[in-house]
């Protein structure tokens, strides 16, 4: 998969398709400098070659995986805003709203932790 049209074309259902592509421009806006990459059939957003955040798409949610260690700290946003998650991913049912200040301090946190980093990963 090469592009976000061909990862938003892929979702069959126009709502889910609108919601992703939504989440996706906005990271987009709000982060210009990012550069959207796609892996492992997945859109995920990098900085100077490092991983910030990723998002895969299931039946009933959009994954969301900003790395083990920022789910760690933002632990308690998460779960106030609804979403459940494990150690690597919380998880946006299709039908929860999507709290967009939350991605905005997972990301702006993740390109602070890592402007030094060399590494794909942590």
């Amino acid at each position: 998969m090469r592009n976000s049209q061909a990862f938003l074309d892929g979702i069959d259902e126009p709502e889910k398709r609108e919601r992703m592509e939504d989440i996706l421009n906005y990271i987009k806006g709000e982060f210009p400098q990012l550069e959207e990459v796609f892996k492992w059939n997945q859109p995920m957003f990098t900085d100077h070659g490092t991983f910030i955040i990723d998002f895969s798409i299931a039946k009933g949610h959009i994954a969301v995986a900003p790395e083990a260690e920022v789910l760690r700290l933002f632990e308690h946003e998460i779960e106030e805003a609804g979403y459940s998650h494990t150690q690597e991913l919380f998880r946006i049912k299709w039908t929860d709203k999507v709290d967009l200040d939350l991605l905005y301090k997972l990301i702006t946190y993740n390109i602070e932790d890592k402007k030094d980093t060399t590494s794909f990963w942590r």
